[in-house]
């Protein structure tokens, strides 16, 4: 009877990364490098993510749209919470993570393009308006005229009852810029984050 092989030495000292410590590791690349256009260091944690997604009536949402989903840890609970009927469009401009969320959810439209021209990309498929608009955008370091097209464009295809939501890892630094936009403000705190942040969930756009 022949023995096993025995185990490589080297494979055994260094396991292959699981699919999480891909993901830590290809943001912190992509902050190192790209750091005005990545929001953290890290993914978002469950609880961000959950936090994000907190009070969306998933019954009546017919679209949700995720600009800047990184490796996707908000898409993932997008896809465990959402119903059938509600169309899940992904915007993501970096293509080594666009790539990366395609691979992880085959079921969901991931686009590789300009979270600024989001709007063409719904009348595209078809689709008037968005119930909620979630973003994972580093907004504060943009430009004024590329924060000011995101946000204009979230307020165009958004539904009267509808949301935009942002993600922060700067706790409440932020809320005068998007009282700036939007007329109801409100921050959602989380500390179970690296590093701690939350959401703000934002109403009723200014113009």
């Amino acid at each position: 009877m022949p023995h096993p092989a025995p185990a490589d030495p080297h494979t055994a000292r260094h396991p292959a990364p699981t699919s999480q410590g891909r993901d830590r590791w290809l943001m912190a690349k992509k902050f190192l490098t790209r750091g005005r256009s990545v929001a953290s260091f890290a993914p978002s944690s469950r609880a961000m993510a959950r936090k994000m997604l907190d009070g969306i009536d998933w019954d009546s949402a017919r679209c949700i749209v995720e600009l800047g989903a990184g490796t996707g840890p908000i898409t993932a609970e997008l896809v465990a919470r959402a119903r059938p009927h509600t169309k899940l469009l992904v915007v993501e401009i970096d293509p080594e993570m666009g790539g990366r969320l395609k691979a992880k959810f085959p079921q969901v439209d991931v686009v590789v393009g300009d979270a600024c021209q989001f709007d063409r990309l719904l009348a595209d498929r078809g689709i008037p308006q968005a119930d909620h608009v979630l973003s994972g955008l580093p907004l504060p370091s943009f430009p004024a005229d590329l924060r000011d097209g995101v946000l204009a464009t979230s307020a165009r295809v958004l539904s009267p009852a509808g949301t935009f939501r942002q993600l922060t890892v700067m706790p409440l630094i932020y809320y005068r810029l998007y009282a700036r936009y939007f007329q109801d403000v409100r921050f959602r705190f989380v500390a179970r984050n690296l590093p701690p942040g939350g959401v703000y969930v934002c109403r009723g756009y200014r113009g």
